[in-house]
């Protein structure tokens, strides 16, 4: 049965304790190996992916609505938890209006040469802080046949709650992992960096900037190599100097009407639209 929650520091429900405090959640989320999805479609997507969940959250009038999520939890031994609405504001921090929360199980991230097999698009998020800009990647990437989603160490959380929100739950559809030693491994490591990486797998690395020396997108999109690695630099600042430097190639969307550039998250969409693989061939993964 349903357990209901008066109290909104009820340790029972930690996992769903102050969810705005970024710093909190970011140093939480991945030593505790949980996330936190919100919204019916958003959770039915974690749960097609594979994911578990470890509870679920939601206000009373929901308890129909997601009735068969109830019912497979409560024979999984998965607490659910009711409470009215100001006690889960007190308890999140914000007024949940999209059906339920669920705390969720981390999946265990693939080394990224397992997870590269067989793909041929491959877009690299190099230091991008905001989770919206994040989820809206990610979006993109599942509507436009991206196969994979690699993530350097200081890139945001791809499942933070609003990276989910943003991406409507696809980041459960498209393949990513976190990418070590970025762009480059240390002078002292054995290891290979990431660039080196992706090179070794037979991709072209492609760094989405602005250049002198940049190749306009319409170019490349004529005659794109058979696997891309398209990287994608933080808001501001843009892609580092070393990964510019070790790239391949730097591709530049041909502007108008005296701007220089877009949004990380529109051009990624642009980028990828205009590099899709086009023979039809199914996605990797």
């Amino acid at each position: 049965m349903p357990v209901t929650i008066d109290d909104p520091g009820d340790e029972r429900v930690r996992d769903y304790l102050h969810l705005t405090d970024v710093a909190l959640r970011r140093r939480t989320e991945p030593a505790e190996g949980l996330y936190i999805a919100e919204s019916e479609k958003v959770i039915r997507r974690a749960l097609a992916a594979g994911h578990r969940p470890r509870s679920y959250l939601m206000a009373a009038r929901w308890l129909d609505t997601l009735g068969d999520l109830v019912q497979q939890a409560e024979a999984d031994g998965i607490p659910v938890f009711v409470a009215e609405h100001p006690i889960i504001e007190a308890m999140t921090g914000f007024h949940l209006h999209r059906g339920a929360l669920a705390s969720m199980e981390r999946p265990e991230l693939a080394p990224p040469a397992q997870l590269l097999a067989g793909a041929r698009r491959v877009v690299v998020l190099e230091d991008i802080v905001d989770h919206t800009n994040v989820g809206a990647i990610f979006r993109s990437a599942a509507a436009l046949g991206v196969d994979a989603v690699l993530v350097t160490p200081r890139c945001a959380d791809p499942l933070y709650r609003r990276s989910v929100r943003v991406s409507m739950g696809t980041v459960f559809q498209v393949p990513w992992t976190r990418i070590r030693d970025w762009p480059h491994a240390a002078a002292s490591s054995d290891r290979r960096g990431g660039v080196d990486l992706l090179r070794d797998l037979g991709f072209t690395v492609g760094a989405l900037a602005l250049a002198d020396d940049a190749v306009d997108l319409d170019t490349l999109a004529a005659d794109p190599p058979e696997r891309l690695a398209l990287v994608l630099g933080t808001e501001g600042d843009g892609l580092s100097r070393r990964t510019i430097e070790g790239a391949d190639l730097v591709v530049r969307i041909p502007m108008a009407g005296e701007v220089d550039s877009l949004n990380v998250a529109a051009a990624s969409a642009v980028a990828m639209w205009a590099l899709r693989p086009t023979n039809g061939a199914p996605p990797a993964g």
